[in-house]
């Protein structure tokens, strides 16, 4: 079962986040066309900015940097996720690449909140603790990764 926000974005505080909640962000899809502009600015490697090189290569065809598909997933993620309360992010960890993302994949992120807790020194702010996952059409995971995201509460003076 999948949680929903009874809140936006822009209304939403730490204690809107359910801890062992899944919550479904939306979906994207990338062409050949995108993977090419988008690696020959950032990530100008062969396997995905020369179709030639990349179909006689291991994958059988161009696909996605993962640079590309973080940067699709934090759309949605800000989009449809964080509140847009202007706190940073303190890091992420085990940023992964299971699976290729090829041409014409229809992707879904899912975000778990695995943690939540204020902070100890600074009680306007919780941190959550995320694991983010993108899937594929088939459901198999493309890349997963476990931000930390620190979000106002709604209630400061309150205690764990």
């Amino acid at each position: 079962m999948f949680e929903v926000f009874s809140t936006p974005a822009s209304d939403r505080f730490f204690e809107d986040y359910t801890v062992g909640g899944t919550y479904v962000l939306g979906t994207f899809s990338v062409t050949d066309d995108d993977i090419i502009a988008f690696a020959r600015q950032y990530d100008p490697q062969m396997m995905h900015i020369d179709r030639d090189l990349a179909a006689k290569g291991p994958f059988g065809e161009l696909i996605a940097s993962g640079w590309h598909t973080v940067g699709l997933t934090m759309r949605l993620v800000v989009d449809k996720f964080l509140p847009h309360n202007g706190l940073a992010a303190p890091g992420i960890d085990e940023l992964r690449w299971p699976r290729p993302v090829r041409p014409g994949d229809l992707l879904t992120v899912h975000a778990t909140i695995q943690q939540a807790r204020r902070s100890r020194t600074k009680p306007d702010r919780g941190l959550l603790h995320i694991l983010l996952e993108v899937l594929n059409q088939d459901g198999d995971v493309v890349m997963s990764l476990k931000p930390v995201n620190l979000v106002r509460t709604r209630y400061p003076e309150a205690t764990d």
